[in-house]
């Protein structure tokens, strides 16, 4: 397996592994982080939501501020409680409860009366738990395990003349640290005893049936209630105060109560009153009483219209937390560019969009777990794909930048555009132009290896600028000679012009290098120019490890071979007659130096002559040859 496969799969398997982590924690409900991410999202979607219808089955008789102010006191003295206990019990309710602490003795009358109303009517009472940390900030704290239950340290119990006379049930309520109300634990554990909470206490009075404990569910005579671990019961908030029916305390004390809202009901007795009783916030209500939380939740066992956050939907947030890291990593391995992104914004936005259409039926599933498992793998692999990507740039780069030096700029240029360039033969008009140094040969046998080389780096360099600035490429250097090409990669009308414009820079540059030399070493070199203008066939060479560009034809042969005439001449430069009409009158760089010509010139190793003319500096024109033929200054 390459590195390239491997890598992402690598990657892919830990951000499989970091998903499976948070999975884990989230099974066991032990991760406060992912519950504090998550609350704000459960609100969003209760928000969406919106309000909805309350069940009919729950009545909440109100301790408001107008029954206080009718009565005169608070809390009501325990005779008032006993006759609003007695005035609901003959309305027939389910069960009517109290949420209400009654932990100390009352005046014996109003303790008596109490327990007598509670004895006629099915009743429960509150109970409070102490916990050693209080589960109602931290409703993981309570558990190690989906299937422990809160332990409470101490129970809060009423006396034991009303506690005789109804059912108990603890009413603590588990919230998440910013106080909403999150979850209701159905049993707490107290020393070896299991006590059922408040509302399920009450609905199991009411309908006159115990609770049926399986994995992740309760059920009271026909209706089934998922539960999530540690048998606690997700809230799913009807709307603000009042949602659930409210009647205050106050209308049945004087008579004016609608009997058939407590008829076949389950009522709820709580303190609503300002600065007297327990409040929440919620998504819907800054201060939800705490009766109607615990209504609340007696409504979800009535009617099994609660949250479902159970096992199995844990599993489900868990399962996607393992697949979507893995598949985001593999989208980036795959494609990091707009494709690859575009689908894990899409599959992100699908999931957000099934948590909240799943919440709208009921079901809890988690917005958080998935995204906190797969955004950060993805953004690790992603930021390390985009560094190595930028190494690899930047090494392929400097490769392109150092392999660039051993092709010409504008070959290099055309090469990296059409990779396929000169694949094929291509036959053109091309200016040749071959340069090189004479009695270098004889000079290198004396002159150590370092100031040889330093020597054909200088002259290398001049060449390179000269053929550059005239729009020409080096086609290649042979030892201390250069061939220079006009019309590669791409022809041009003036490529005859600037092959007569190079010749004459490369003597001047060429001059003015010799000149930089040691006199015992400039005295013993000179230099030869040939140039030609004609057909060439242009092409690569080479075999499959390695290829250059270059030229070959007759046009070459002649260019080389007019170094010779040059020299046998005294000239600087041999340009034969094709290269001087071609470059025509319009050239007149020719103007600084003397130009003479034609002469019919005879090429080594080719049959027949040519006319060729001879250029010299300024410099060499009293040590000229006389010759036949014109001698004039050039118009060109």
């Amino acid at each position: 397996m390459g590195t390239r496969f491997a890598i992402p799969l690598i990657a892919a398997a830990l951000a499989g592994l970091w998903g499976a982590g948070l999975a884990l924690l989230h099974w066991q409900g032990s991760s406060s982080l992912l519950d504090r991410l998550e609350a704000p999202l459960a609100d969003l979607r209760f928000l969406i939501e919106g309000p909805r219808l309350a069940p009919d089955g729950v009545t909440i008789l109100a301790i408001d501020d107008k029954t206080v102010q009718q009565v005169g006191a608070y809390p009501l003295p325990r005779a008032t409680m006993a006759q609003l206990v007695s005035k609901v019990g003959r309305m027939q309710p389910k069960a009517v409860a109290l949420d209400i602490l009654f932990i100390d003795p009352g005046p014996a009358e109003g303790d008596l009366a109490l327990t007598k109303a509670l004895g006629e009517t099915r009743s429960v009472l509150a109970v409070a738990g102490l916990f050693e940390r209080n589960p109602q900030h931290d409703p993981a704290s309570t558990k190690s395990a989906p299937n422990d239950l809160p332990t409470v340290q101490k129970l809060l119990l009423p006396i034991e003349t009303l506690a005789s006379a109804s059912a108990l049930g603890v009413v603590n309520i588990a919230t998440d640290p910013s106080g909403v109300p999150r979850h209701i634990p159905l049993l707490v554990r107290s020393g070896s005893q299991i006590i059922p909470s408040f509302p399920l206490r009450t609905v199991s009075v009411a309908i006159g049936r115990d609770p049926v404990l399986q994995d992740n569910e309760v059920t009271i005579g026909d209706v089934v209630t998922s539960t999530d671990g540690g048998y606690t019961l997700p809230l799913r908030f009807y709307g603000p105060a009042g949602t659930i029916r409210t009647i205050s305390a106050s209308d049945v004390l004087n008579g004016q109560a609608n009997e058939d809202a407590f008829r076949e009901r389950i009522v709820v007795i709580g303190a609503t009153v300002t600065g007297g009783g327990d409040a929440f916030p919620t998504p819907f209500d800054p201060v939800l009483p705490g009766v109607e939380v615990l209504a609340t939740a007696m409504a979800h066992l009535i009617e099994g219209d609660g949250l479902v956050r159970d096992g199995r939907v844990r599993l489900i947030d868990g399962s996607a937390a393992i697949l979507l890291p893995i598949l985001f990593v593999l989208l980036l391995a795959w494609h990091r560019g707009i494709w690859g992104f575009a689908i894990i914004t899409i599959v992100t936005v699908t999931w957000i969009g099934l948590t909240f259409a799943a919440f709208t039926r009921g079901v809890w599933l988690s917005a958080t777990l998935p995204l906190l498992a797969s955004l950060p793998p993805a953004m690790i692999f992603g930021a390390a794909e985009l560094w190595l990507d930028r190494l690899r740039a930047d090494r392929l780069s400097l490769q392109s930048r150092t392999l660039r030096r051993f092709q010409p700029p504008s070959l290099a240029k055309r090469l990296a555009e059409d990779p396929s360039f000169l694949m094929k033969p291509v036959r053109q008009k091309a200016a040749v132009i071959f340069i090189d140094l004479s009695g270098f040969t004889g000079l290198s046998e004396l002159l150590p290896l370092d100031e040889t080389r330093e020597m054909l780096r200088g002259f290398h360099a001049l060449v390179d600028q000269e053929a550059v600035r005239h729009q020409g490429i080096a086609a290649s250097f042979m030892g201390d000679g250069a061939m220079i090409l006009f019309g590669l990669p791409d022809s041009s009308p003036d490529d005859a012009c600037h092959a007569v414009e190079a010749c004459v820079g490369l003597c001047l540059r060429t001059e003015e290098w010799m000149a930089e030399l040691p006199d015992a070493i400039a005295s013993q070199i000179g230099f030869k120019i040939g140039a030609h203008f004609g057909e060439i066939i242009a092409s690569r060479l080479g075999g499959d490890s390695h290829q250059h560009i270059t030229a070959i034809g007759d046009t070459v042969n002649v260019a080389s071979r007019l170094m010779e005439v040059a020299a046998s001449h005294d000239a600087d430069v041999a340009l034969s007659d094709d290269l001087h009409r071609a470059a025509g009158d319009a050239c007149s760089i020719f103007e600084s130096g003397l130009l003479e010509g034609t002469f019919p010139t005879a090429i080594r190793g080719r049959s027949g002559s040519i006319p060729i003319w001879l250029w010299r500096r300024e410099s060499g024109l009293s040590h000229m040859r006389s010759g036949s033929g014109e001698r004039h200054r050039s118009p060109f």
